[in-house]
C-alpha cells in the first residue's frame, strides 16, 4: 500500500509539503505541485478525505444542495462548482432536497461533518435557518440572497426587464408572464421586475399561475391561454422547456409565432435557438455562477466585513419569435 511518505520521497519533498500539494495546491509552488501530483499518479496514490482532514483540518469537499436535478437550470451550476473545486484539488458532495425545507435541513446535518463548506442552490429554508447553518461552517447561497450570507445570483430579474423593454419597444402593451417554479424566491424577483417594467410603460401584465419547468406545463399553459381567450400579444416564460411546450401548444391551436403572438424565455437551456422560428431568450451563464460560488465558499471572510455578493449578468439574444403585434391588436 502506497503511503503519503512514499509519494513525498519519490517527489523529493517533505511529507507535509506533499500533503499540501495534494490537499491545498494553491499553497504550493506550481513546479512542486506538479512534481508531487506526477509522483502520486505514477504510484496510484490518492489522498482520501479522512487523511486530508487529519493532516490539514480540511476534507477538500464542499457540499452542494439543490432542490432538484429535473430542472435543467441547476446541473450547470453544479458543474461550475465542480470545475472550480477541481482546480483547487477539491470535490463535490451532492444532495437533492426535493424542494423540502425539512430534507434540506437533514442534508445540511448529514453533509456538515464531511465537508469544509456548503453551497445551497435556491435554498428553501427561511433566512434565519440559513444563518444558523452558517454558524457551523461556511455557507454560500446561489440563486437567492439571505442577509449576512455570501451569495451568487444570476441576474434573471434584470434580464426580464430587458425582455420586457424589448417587447414594449416592439409595440406590445398586453403581455403575459408565465413564471415558476412554484414557491421560488427568484421567481418572485422576476415577476416583480416584469410587473414594474410593464406598469411604467402604461401597459398591462397578465401573471399566469407558476408552473414547473416541464414541456407539458407549456402545453397546458397554451390550452389555458386559448381557452380563456387571454387577449395578450406576447408571453414571457421563465423556462425554455416550458416555452417549447407553449410553442407547440399554440401551434396546435392555430396560432402562429410571431405573427399572432410573440414568445420569449428568460433562459436558453434548450435548443430554442434552433426552433422555427428561433426563440428570443436570455443567455444565462450558469456554470460561471457555480464557479463563483466554488471560489466564495473557499474564501476566508473578512472579520466584521460585509459578506460578498456576486451578480452574474444575463444577455438578451433576440431571434425571430418576437415581432411587432398585428395592427388589429
Amino acid at each position: 500500500m502506497v503511503r503519503l511518505a512514499d509519494v513525498a520521497r519519490a517527489a523529493g519533498v517533505s511529507t507535509s509539503t506533499a500533503s499540501r500539494a495534494l490537499s491545498r495546491p494553491d499553497m504550493v509552488a506550481r513546479e512542486t505541485r506538479e512534481r508531487v501530483s506526477r509522483a502520486a499518479a505514477e504510484m496510484g496514490f490518492r489522498l482520501n478525505a479522512t487523511a486530508r482532514a487529519l493532516t490539514t483540518g480540511h476534507t477538500g469537499l464542499v457540499g452542494v444542495i439543490v432542490p432538484t436535478l429535473a430542472n435543467p437550470f441547476f446541473p450547470p451550476i453544479v458543474t461550475g462548482v465542480q470545475q472550480s473545486l477541481t482546480e483547487a484539488g477539491g470535490n463535490v458532495l451532492l444532495g437533492v432536497c426535493d424542494h423540502s425545507a425539512e430534507r434540506e435541513r437533514e442534508l445540511v446535518t448529514q453533509l456538515g461533518s464531511q465537508v469544509d463548506g456548503l453551497i445551497l442552490v435556491a435554498p428553501v429554508n427561511a433566512d434565519a435557518t440559513l444563518r444558523a447553518f452558517a454558524e457551523r461552517l461556511p455557507v454560500v447561497t446561489v440563486d437567492r440572497t439571505a442577509p449576512g450570507l455570501p451569495g451568487v445570483v444570476v441576474d434573471t430579474p434584470g434580464g426580464v426587464r430587458k425582455l420586457t423593454a424589448h417587447l414594449l419597444d416592439l409595440g406590445h402593451r398586453r403581455i403575459a408572464y408565465l413564471g415558476g417554479p412554484p414557491g421560488s424566491w427568484m421567481d418572485r424577483q422576476r415577476r416583480k421586475a416584469a410587473l414594474d417594467s410593464v406598469a411604467d410603460s402604461g401597459g398591462e401584465l397578465t401573471v399566469l399561475d407558476p408552473v414547473p419547468p416541464q414541456f407539458n406545463a407549456g402545453l397546458a399553459a397554451a390550452e389555458h391561454l386559448v381557452r380563456h381567450e387571454a387577449q395578450v400579444t406576447a408571453v414571457m416564460v421563465y423556462s425554455s422547456y416550458v416555452l417549447l411546450g407553449l410553442f407547440m401548444g399554440l401551434g396546435r391551436a392555430g396560432l402562429r409565432v410571431p405573427a399572432d403572438i410573440s414568445l420569449a424565455a428568460s433562459d436558453d437551456l434548450t435548443v430554442i435557438g434552433m426552433t422555427q422560428p428561433g426563440s428570443t431568450a436570455l443567455h444565462v451563464p450558469l456554470q460561471e455562477a457555480g464557479s463563483a460560488a466554488g471560489r466564495l465558499v473557499r474564501e476566508t471572510p473578512s472579520p466584521g466585513g460585509r459578506p460578498p455578493r456576486i451578480r452574474i449578468p444575463t444577455h438578451l439574444v433576440v431571434r425571430d419569435s418576437t415581432a411587432a403585434p398585428r395592427s388589429d391588436d
